[in-house]
């Protein structure tokens, strides 16, 4: 993502959302007045309106607060007014009347305990759009609390009160076939956000991390948030002291800091090379400069290689931190899109790319240089169009002879693949051999409809995401998701997703 200088213009026109401008957006947490103890399904719906005066997007979440999994849900409601059903997504929508009803689609019909869905619709309406509060689940009325077991009076009430464990460091990391596991062979899932900056602290002057906090405060206040996974863009001119302040052994040395203060704190450290050295004036540049000042279309072999050594080095034997070797790919752009093939070779063995007038490193030679030093670490490798396109991730994969790659997916509103059918299609398919993890994901608009639709695909299919960004940007720019370092959410995209996580993240 572009962070406080801005990047990857170009990417902004491939899917344009026009229609985000202007748009109001309001959300509320829907808990039924009544209680029905016998309700065979304990849910929480959470209701999101973009409201553009005659019409509006609706996106509602489905959470189970039960102690058991459903197989099948459907969400009925009723409208005040003379909201009239346009088209839906995510699920089947129908309308009778004032009447809606949301069955769900043959992928999100499973919601285990303490997960989600969401699905989403179109609605035409005039006059007042006043939020609905009936929401039922499979006939049970929503009051977002779990039903009384057979062991608790319903007439006398139990409370009762327990202190979790301490939390323990963040769990050591491998890949076996499609999934991400723990050192005891858990299946685990990279949830949290990016805590944006180390990949300009050294080229604009503003301060390691932008002058925030990153000590055990700001850490707490992730963990409010059941944050588990932070990624960290850095810059390769700062780690390497090739340019600016800080730079060299100081910016080493906080990086190490925050990914160790990170992991004592169980939330697994995302080193992401974000920002690279090279020239690069071609189609989709983002700056002219040499130096690490903006994301390059692919790594410089004269130096990458170098940084990865050294980041592998500093961090081999703790595979609780995950390796990201490069941000955002797009060779395929730099070469005017003339030839998918060459810029998928160029993506796995770098060498000479067209386009691209410095040595280019492929991910094969920076997956050769993690391993030589004898780093097991997980690593991440992204595809092309600024790795939202994994269409031919498998046939370029790069070999990792310790077996612990995991494709890199960035989605975006603004991106090309932005719907169910085609995350079914081209991650789906990436997905059921390799896991995916979806190291960046948001919205340009400050709501989180789109957000809501990837999460709800990325739950269904088990996969892990962190979303753009734990800074206090304001989010008139979009994608910023705290008000400041405390963890305060922004309205509305915070917001959502915040209260996702606290949903899926136990």
């Amino acid at each position: 993502m572009w962070g406080r200088a801005g990047k990857r213009p170009a990417v902004l026109a491939v899917a344009g959302l026009a229609a985000a401008a202007g748009v109001v957006v309001t959300s509320t947490t829907a808990v039924s007045a009544a209680y029905q103890p016998s309700a065979a399904f304990a849910c929480r719906v959470t209701y999101s309106a973009n409201d553009w005066g005659s019409g509006f997007g609706v996106t509602v979440g489905i959470a189970n607060v039960g102690p058991a999994a459903v197989d099948g849900w459907t969400l009925t409601y009723s409208y005040a007014g003379n909201q009239t059903l346009q088209n839906g997504w995510m699920g089947t929508w129908s309308q009778s009347g004032k009447r809606i009803t949301v069955t769900n689609a043959s992928w999100n019909g499973a919601i285990p305990a303490g997960g989600s869905v969401s699905a989403g619709a179109n609605f035409s309406y005039s006059g007042t759009n006043t939020t609905p509060t009936d929401f039922a689940v499979n006939g049970a009325a929503c009051t977002g609390t779990p039903p009384p077991t057979e062991t608790t009076p319903i007439t006398k009430p139990t409370t009762t009160t327990s202190t979790p464990p301490p939390p323990g460091p963040a769990p050591a990391l491998h890949v076996s076939g499609n999934k991400l596991l723990t050192a005891d062979g858990k299946a685990y899932r990279l949830l949290g956000v990016n805590r944006a900056s180390g990949e300009f602290a050294c080229v604009q002057g503003k301060g390691m991390w932008d002058s925030g906090p990153v000590d055990q405060a700001s850490v707490d206040a992730m963990k409010a948030w059941h944050i588990r996974a932070v990624r960290i863009p850095l810059n390769e001119d700062c780690w390497l002291g090739l340019s600016g302040s800080p730079s060299g052994a100081p910016y080493q040395q906080a990086v190490k800091d925050y990914a160790k203060l990170l992991v004592a704190n169980g939330i697994n450290p995302v080193l992401d090379l974000h920002w690279t050295h090279g020239q690069y004036t071609g189609t989709s540049s983002a700056c002219t400069d040499v130096n690490a000042t903006c994301q390059k279309p692919m790594p410089n072999r004269q130096y990458t290689p170098t940084f990865w050594t050294q980041v592998a080095t500093a961090f081999k034997g703790d595979n609780a931190v995950v390796f990201d070797l490069f941000n955002e790919p797009y060779p395929d752009a730099a070469a005017n899109w003339s030839d998918a093939a060459a810029a998928w070779k160029c993506l796995r063995d770098g060498g000479t790319c067209t386009g691209i007038g410095y040595p280019v490193a492929g991910m094969q030679e920076l997956v050769d240089a993690v391993r030589a030093t004898g780093a097991r670490n997980v690593v991440m490798t992204g595809g092309l169009t600024w790795t939202n396109d994994l269409t031919q991730w498998l046939a370029y994969k790069p070999a990792d002879p310790a077996g612990n790659l995991v494709a890199s997916w960035h989605s975006y509103n603004f991106n090309a693949c932005v719907t169910a059918s085609c995350w079914d299609s081209q991650i789906g398919t990436v997905a059921a051999q390799v896991p995916v993890q979806a190291g960046e994901i948001g919205q340009n608009s400050c709501a989180h409809d789109y957000l809501d639709q990837v999460m709800a695909w990325l739950d269904a299919h088990d996969l892990g995401y962190t979303a753009w960004t734990w800074n206090p940007w304001g989010c008139s720019g979009g994608n910023v998701l705290i008000e400041d370092y405390t963890g305060t959410p922004t309205k509305t995209y915070g917001e959502g997703y915040r209260a996702h996580l606290l949903t899926v993240v136990p």
